[in-house]
């Protein structure tokens, strides 16, 4: 099964929802008030919204993510590569180190999981 598309203002949401899970619904509505600035009615409507495109269940007014916060960057990614860099992983690379300085510790790390996904 492919993990469902959040789009931004649900993935701040999911963000909130991942830090404090498993929470009730009316303390997600003070959450979402206090650092999205959102109306009861806001919250409940996106809880609903997820809760149909199976990113969360609301079961007992309690709230909890069915889809981790790594599928969800997963699946961006593959979108993302697939869209704009017609589904090449090299060139999404490329065009990723001409804008952003690696330092030596970040491309140590990525040379260890490339060495790893090479191996298994």
């Amino acid at each position: 099964m492919s993990t469902p598309k959040v789009f931004e203002s649900e993935y701040r949401f999911c963000l909130l929802l991942w830090a404090h899970e498993p929470v009730k619904s009316m303390e997600m509505v003070r959450l979402c008030k206090e650092q999205l600035g959102w109306s009861k009615a806001t919250t409940y409507t996106v809880i609903k919204r997820l809760g149909e495109r199976g990113i969360l269940k609301n079961e007992d007014a309690v709230v909890t993510a069915l889809v981790s916060k790594e599928e969800v960057q997963a699946a961006e990614i593959d979108e993302l590569v697939e869209k704009t860099f017609e589904g090449s992983l090299p060139a999404f690379v490329a065009a990723f180190t001409r804008q952003k300085r690696l330092s030596p510790k970040d491309a140590a790390e990525i040379r260890k999981m490339l060495d790893e996904y090479g191996e298994g």
